[in-house]
């Protein structure tokens, strides 16, 4: 039985969000695929986790039997979310972009869950584990865009998860969210409403391709 860890980051609920529409259509599609699967959905617009910590940080570098009651505490934060990873057979992540970046929720999951020895590095526990990121933004950030050199979002979680975790990294992108809302972005809508869809469909097909390999 296989599960799926769902991360989302949008402080927007569903219907005013993009990333969450397009990671809750892959949920959905992997629950019809995979019913007797299980989904842990962890939001961290709603229950934040906490950012790092000095405790936190040395704790990981230390023999956990010289850890001070604070180290220990922060610690046991850490090891949770990252058994919640380890136990993962795929991982969805709903990754917007806020002011070039991704959501500092989103990071501070990420600094807890990075740990080097374990997760990153020469050890790598969740190495080869599918994860698909769902990085939606308001305009355009593809190569040959005016804001190409913007885009740190695919760029640094691909750094982070492809490299430093070694997962199988694969991003679906819905660009131009922004146009409905902008009058200045008004002829884009078209090309919004199409990446859009395109995003919809591809988080469909991703879902069941994986649900039905993991389910073999």
């Amino acid at each position: 039985m296989a599960t799926l860890l769902h991360i989302d980051s949008s402080v927007f609920p569903t219907d005013a969000s993009s990333s969450r529409a397009v990671t809750d259509a892959f949920r959905r599609t992997w629950q019809e695929q995979h019913p007797e699967g299980t989904v842990i959905h962890r939001d961290l617009a709603l229950n934040p986790v906490p950012h790092i910590s000095a405790h936190a940080h040395t704790a990981g570098f230390a023999d956990p039997a010289t850890h001070t009651p604070e180290q220990a505490a922060a610690f046991a934060e850490r090891v949770t979310l990252i058994e919640e990873l380890e136990g993962a057979d795929a991982v969805l992540i709903g990754a917007p972009m806020y002011n070039l970046t991704i959501p500092s929720t989103l990071k501070a999951w990420l600094d807890q869950v990075v740990l080097f020895g374990r997760t990153a590095g020469d050890a790598q526990s969740v190495k080869g584990t599918p994860v698909t990121v769902v990085a939606s933004r308001g305009g355009a950030y593809g190569p040959g865009t005016p804001r190409e050199g913007y885009e740190y979002v695919q760029n640094y979680l691909s750094a982070v998860l492809a490299d430093f975790l070694g997962a199988d990294l694969e991003f679906i992108v819905p660009e131009l969210t922004m146009a409905p809302a902008n009058p200045a972005m008004a002829e884009l809508v078209p090309l919004f409403e199409a990446s859009r869809e395109r995003a919809l469909d591809e988080a469909t097909a991703k879902a069941k391709q994986l649900a039905q390999r993991l389910a073999a």
